[in-house]
């Protein structure tokens, strides 16, 4: 498991109009191949009318990448669009741009400009955003303990995600592994060893 990655953060859409041909521009984070091809055919199905529906994805699993120019040109189109994916380190992401024609064409360098603008406006649109591996951990405390302990958890970038109050004080928190170590030392430190981290499991957290 890497320790960190980039994609977007949600669906989201933008377009433009140039020479006439409106381009609209999708794009979606997605974790399997499956889920890219539903969200293509969806954008197809929605925009059946339009000359083009061109996309490119790419996936973490096996280092997948796709591109389809459909009826463009052959590089034109989805070749520039994966190559923003590329240059932004983006993965687990699909796009899709959408073109209806306007009648007045646009050349090879005009149609890879225009797609690839097209793939940036959905990506901008989007957000990229940076996951990590976080260590899933919890601790038990005494009430006098928890104040200081959460202000530590949250010192060194963890985030709580739960708080179990009964006759103790229970949080459950995630925090990316390499900052791991120094907040156990801190807690021990804290708590003059009385309290230590329980680690649950490991998880890709937005950072």
């Amino acid at each position: 498991m890497s320790d960190s990655y980039k994609t977007i953060k949600d669906y989201s859409s933008d377009e433009f109009v140039e020479k006439r041909s409106r381009f609209i521009g999708y794009a979606k984070p997605v974790k399997t191949e499956d889920e890219a091809l539903e969200f293509i055919n969806k954008i197809k199905k929605e925009h059946w009318d339009a000359r083009h529906n061109c996309y490119a994805y790419v996936l973490r699993d096996k280092n997948v990448k796709r591109y389809s120019d459909d009826g463009e040109p052959q590089g034109t189109a989805g070749v520039p669009m994966l190559e923003i994916l590329d240059k932004n380190g983006i993965v687990d992401a699909v796009v899709v741009v959408t073109r209806y024609f306007g009648g007045i064409l646009l050349g090879t360098g005009g149609l890879a400009r225009a797609y690839s603008r097209g793939t940036k406006i959905a990506i901008e649109a989007s957000g990229i955003i940076t996951m990590s591996v976080c260590a899933m951990c919890e601790l038990s405390c005494t009430y006098n303990q928890y104040g200081k302990l959460n202000t530590l958890i949250m010192n060194c970038g963890g985030v709580v995600d739960d708080t179990d109050y009964s006759d103790s004080v229970k949080l459950s928190f995630h925090i990316p592994v390499d900052m791991l170590e120094s907040l156990k030392k801190d807690i021990l430190d804290a708590t003059s060893g009385e309290v230590q981290i329980g680690i649950i499991d490991e998880k890709y957290y937005e950072i």
